[in-house]
């Protein structure tokens, strides 16, 4: 079947069957490998990105929910207020090790400061608990998310 979905602001056509989870359209169909295939069941968070500003496991939504809604991938986070923060924090604090779960990391903080821009311990767990990190960087994750929200109330 052929859908059109909108990705980091542009159409896309693509020619998939309707349960094709959204996870494989971005990497094998449209080429943006940024976004990472974890667990394949939501349960790591590897493969997050933003549906209408949600922080969503894309490899368990198939490309025939995503109908008008705006994807956001890690490809284009940085063009938003929130995720050029989180970017910039995430440096600022040297959170990457081995860098496979980052995307996921920072779509998931991003669409927390989005949505919440000034988050308790408690939000930042409760947001976050969903991605794995493999290398154990949860302390620096906390630390930079505190860090974008901190710059994000000071202007910059």
């Amino acid at each position: 079947m052929a859908f059109t979905i909108n990705i980091n602001g542009s159409g896309h056509s693509v020619d998939v069957d309707g349960d094709t989870p959204l996870l494989w359209v971005l990497r094998d169909v449209l080429g943006m490998t940024g976004t990472k295939f974890g667990c394949g069941a939501a349960l790591c968070g590897a493969c997050t990105v933003h549906i209408d500003g949600v922080a969503t496991r894309s490899c368990i939504t198939p490309i025939d929910s995503i109908e008008k809604a705006a994807v956001t991938t890690i490809e284009a986070i940085g063009a938003t207020a929130s995720g050029a923060g989180i970017q910039k924090a995430w440096l600022d604090h040297e959170v990457v090790q081995c860098g496979y779960c980052q995307s996921g990391q920072i779509m998931s903080a991003s669409a927390l400061l989005a949505s919440n821009p000034h988050p308790t311990d408690a939000d930042i767990d409760d947001a976050m608990s969903g991605n794995i990190c493999r290398c154990g960087t949860y302390v620096r994750i906390r630390e930079a998310i505190k860090l974008a929200a901190q710059s994000t109330t000071n202007g910059g």
